[in-house]
């Protein structure tokens, strides 16, 4: 990511946006070249293809919303198995993060979000279009602001607030910002949040094809998300907890036949399986021929390793003859520890349709790492292709999110606890019993872990739950309370030295 500034400038000074042609579904939209500002403001198919392209610029995100969720926690750290280590994903897991190494390249690739979102806020209500679909565009937009601004909150505390487009690369005022402090920054998301359920309206309907635009339910598993953080970590308190508790509750009261978990913990990501699937609330979508999701590549094998390693303690079936077109590189591994715990009996779908363990095909068969097979995609020809979709929110995170709410509030979660257990370990699972909160919070994080591998939730889960858990959980080489400033990332020397308003990250 380059720094906000010169992304912004660059959108400003051009006033046109990289965008999408326009179609009424995003795996039908192809790249078209740019367009205009007055184009849209005369045309309601340029209109169109300004907001389709707020979702095509999300394709380019997942791995950072994966990372920025995930590479921090427990479950990627000093792996058994890799070709060549990522150097960049290991400074994450080992939290060996500084001004001279920043991650992401600080956030301005987020500002390129921010600033399209703005200019579709902005310009949607001067177009032609029908009013009604004006409406269903901007409750879509405000809760994607909201979402990646939540996102950067959490990442970096007090952030520039930029909510118009940016007009000029004349304005000082517009193209230098100072960071503006963590708590106006969570007023905004709320803002956003309760913006985009107004304009949404009292319906929450769900997408019968696939769920890969922003919709009210959408909004509301946000509003839990962020109601939480703020209860735990702002100051809100029971007051906040209740309003995430009262929102998730919205949610789960609709579960039926187009909402809730799938009994095949595989068929959520499974790329014949988009159209309609119950557990889906929003992802982002890739398709054959237009983007895949390439960043998991790194938890795969290249040819050559392949023939060498099989998927059980003999000398077959190898991962070749499984797999015959993955060709990629390990450089990301799980350690044996954690290969232990997430593979102790009794056996869990999510588990054996999340990775595979593979051996050495050479005695004595050792242990030498996994193969992450969740988003695996399908093949094309001799070609793997990685078009599974990239989940932000399912029906399993309404559960483990109310599950959060009730037992911060002292409240019994072993229903929501219960119900992911029976998806994963079937009808002899053992049924969770309320605890003290300390119990309870400790089992929702152990479902959190098993549920949502690659998914980039653990760490957020572990920083929700608050900063004893992510102690008590985290190798204290990397990670204890002398780290403190680590739970936010800092920013390079060259920003602050582009930006003179901003100033580094307290604790850097």
């Amino acid at each position: 990511m380059k720094h906000n500034k010169f992304l912004i400038l660059t959108g400003a000074f051009l006033l046109m946006l990289s965008v999408l042609s326009c179609t009424k579904k995003l795996d039908e939209v192809v790249p078209q070249d740019t367009i205009s500002k007055d184009q849209a403001l005369k045309d309601p198919n340029a209109a169109r293809t300004l907001y389709h392209g707020v979702y095509g610029l999300f394709r380019s995100y997942s791995g950072t919303f994966f990372q920025l969720g995930e590479m921090r926690s427990d479950i990627w750290v000093d792996g058994l198995f890799t070709e060549s280590v990522d150097g960049g994903l290991q400074n994450l897991y080992r939290h060996n993060i500084s001004t001279l190494n920043v991650p992401f390249t600080n956030w301005g690739g987020f500002y390129n979000l921010i600033y399209n979102f703005n200019n579709v806020i902005k310009i949607i209500p001067q177009t032609p279009l029908p009013d009604a679909e004006k409406t269903r565009i901007l409750a879509e937009v405000y809760g994607l602001r909201a979402y990646v601004y939540y996102t950067m909150l959490k990442t970096w505390g007090a952030v520039p607030l930029n909510t118009e487009p940016v007009e000029t690369i004349n304005n000082t005022a517009e193209t230098y910002k100072p960071r503006t402090a963590a708590d106006s920054i969570m007023i905004q998301i709320k803002s956003d949040i309760e913006q985009s359920l107004q304009l949404f309206g009292s319906a929450n309907t769900l997408s019968t094809a696939k769920r890969v635009y922003w919709s009210r339910v959408a909004s509301l598993v946000l509003k839990g998300d962020v109601f939480i953080w703020s209860g735990t970590h702002m100051g809100g308190g029971t007051t906040d907890l209740t309003t995430a508790k009262n929102a998730l509750q919205e949610v789960r009261d609709l579960q039926g036949s187009s909402l809730g978990l799938q009994a095949n913990y595989a068929h959520i990501f499974d790329p014949t399986r988009k159209v309609n699937n119950s557990e889906i609330i929003f992802a982002i979508n890739y398709e054959l021929q237009q983007a895949q999701n390439g960043i998991f590549g790194s938890f795969l094998v290249n040819s050559i390793q392949a023939g060498t390693l099989s998927f059980t303690q003999a000398p077959t079936p190898t991962v070749s003859s499984v797999y015959p077109y993955v060709n990629s590189a390990n450089r990301v591994g799980m350690n044996q520890a954690m290969i232990n715990r997430l593979t102790a009996l009794p056996a869990d779908q999510r588990i054996s349709n999340t990775f595979r363990v593979m051996y050495s095909t050479a005695p004595p068969h050792a242990i030498r790492g996994i193969l992450l097979t969740k988003y695996i995609g399908t093949t094309a020809g001799t070609s793997q292709i990685y078009n599974n979709d990239y989940p932000i929110y399912r029906y399993a995170d309404v559960l483990l999110l109310l599950a959060e709410a009730k037992a911060k509030l002292g409240e019994d979660p072993s229903a929501e606890i219960n119900a992911i257990r029976l998806r994963a370990y079937g009808a002899g699972y053992t049924p969770y019993v309320n605890g003290s909160i300390t119990e309870n919070m400790n089992a929702i994080l152990e479902e959190y872990l098993k549920e949502f591998i690659a998914e980039g939730k653990r760490w957020w889960a572990l920083r929700r739950a608050g900063d004893s858990y992510v102690y008590a959980n985290l190798n204290p080489t990397y990670f204890s309370p002398a780290s403190t400033a680590k739970f936010l990332l800092p920013l390079s020397q060259g920003m602050l030295t582009a930006d003179p308003l901003l100033t580094q990250t307290s604790g850097y």
